[in-house]
């Protein structure tokens, strides 16, 4: 169980309908209303009462088996006027043929998307987002959240990277390539990358839209701390930018502190544990390669890795041993993946979750802390919270909330999207 490909920034959205309260469930509603149903331009589609009265409601998606007609002669890309079924404009998007997801709105009326839509959304992303001076890593444009469905961009110092969640945005995609050069001056590359499937291992290389990348990635600053990342060379960067905010509330409490940071990827809770004074930081993953990086990420800080311990090892196998030898911490950090394979077998965090509590509380020194979060998007947070208490009843160790965690300011959700409310993140004295 190692740390594998994490559904980071809202993940891939597909698969959830039909989840936890709170979130929109999709498709399997095919009611058509008795009404007349009028004709159809060629660039138009009907929806059914079902979806007509969610877009109503600011919702950006419509479900393939929510459109009542106009689908036949569609094409990955076209852009489309949405037709609710009392047949008036329920606004405009590009038609998709991967997926679940049919349509992704980016108006509320039939007007263009066209790069002038995309630049304004774009800067207007931009200044939503009141950075701290010296943090370098940030996201840009939260997809669905900041009116631009199925498209997030980072930033990584002078490198961005854009995902898509589909093909059909592909489109959009040389006006998005020249806003983003003219709001970031600084600029030296733009990736398109890749967006596998969470459960899917294979580590593919995105491609440049523009400008040369540096050969060995770039350095970024979070809270002023030195990070390496790796823009467009893999799904996985090296940094997650939506833990920025705990990082930064965790500071006050670390000195002195023994920390235990399990599923550690590239060290970035370690990091700022060791230089806000933890006593000894013990950083686990099954990667060796990622824990490689996370001993350059303590030397970029100036902190010696000889003083701390790295260990290449299953979380879980790793717990049992700690416990075994009757080892305590004073933080146990536990933010695992949402899908992982390894020696132990497949890692899911719905299944396994309970299990991963309550070995942390048996590590856990009395009146020590434990991190634990989730950012798998199928998990609610009733179900979470459900999860963590079973761990530390089958632990017989009695758990109190101290600090509800969320995703910083450059992850914003848009209350008309349940679904980008993603992030699940408590800190329990024990």
């Amino acid at each position: 169980m190692g740390s594998g490909y994490r559904e980071r920034g809202g993940g891939r959205r597909s698969g959830r309908g039909g989840g936890p309260r709170g979130r929109r469930p999709g498709g399997s509603h095919r009611r058509r209303s008795g009404r007349p149903r009028p004709d159809l331009s060629p660039t138009q589609v009907r929806v059914n009462d079902y979806s007509t009265g969610w877009l109503s409601r600011g919702f950006p998606w419509v479900y393939r088996d929510e459109v009542d007609g106009g689908a036949e002669h569609r094409q990955a890309g076209d852009v489309v006027e949405i037709v609710g079924a009392d047949g008036r404009s329920r606004g405009t998007g590009i038609w998709a043929e991967d997926g679940r997801v049919a349509v992704r709105r980016f108006r509320a009326d039939p007007g263009p998307v066209d790069d002038a839509l995309v630049a304004a959304r774009v800067a207007a992303a931009r200044a939503r987002r009141p950075l701290p001076p010296d943090t370098t890593a940030w996201r840009w444009v939260h997809g669905e959240n900041d009116d631009l469905p199925g498209i997030r961009v980072d930033a990584w110092g002078t490198e961005l990277s854009v995902a898509l969640d589909s093909p059909s945005l592909e489109c959009l995609l040389p006006g998005l390539r020249d806003a983003l050069r003219r709001l970031h001056a600084d600029a030296t590359a733009i990736w398109l990358v890749a967006r596998p499937d969470p459960r899917d291992a294979e580590d593919r290389p995105g491609r440049i839209l523009w400008g040369e990348p540096a050969e060995d990635g770039v350095e970024v600053t979070e809270h002023g701390l030195r990070f390496r990342v790796r823009p467009g060379r893999s799904h996985d960067v090296g940094l997650y930018c939506d833990m920025r905010d705990l990082r930064a509330w965790l500071r006050p409490y670390l000195a002195g502190r023994r920390v235990l940071n399990l599923f550690a990827h590239t060290g970035a809770f370690s990091v700022h544990a060791a230089a806000h004074g933890a006593g000894e930081v013990v950083t686990v993953d099954l990667s060796s390669r990622y824990l490689a990086r996370a001993r350059d990420n303590f030397r970029l800080n100036g902190l010696d890795p000889e003083s701390h311990r790295f260990v290449a090892a299953d979380s879980l196998a790793a717990l049992d041993r700690l416990r075994r030898k009757g080892e305590r911490f004073d933080l146990v950090i536990a933010d695992p993946p949402s899908f992982s394979h390894g020696p132990r077998g497949e890692w899911s965090v719905t299944a396994d979750l309970g299990k991963l509590v309550a070995a942390c509380c048996r590590v856990l020194a009395p009146g020590g802390w434990l991190l634990v979060a989730s950012n798998h998007g199928g998990l609610s947070p009733r179900d979470f919270g459900r999860l963590v208490q079973q761990g530390a009843l089958k632990a017989g160790r009695p758990l109190r909330l101290l600090h509800e965690g969320s995703t910083p300011v450059d992850f914003p959700a848009a209350l008309s999207f349940p679904e980008s409310r993603y992030l699940k993140c408590w800190v329990l004295e024990g």
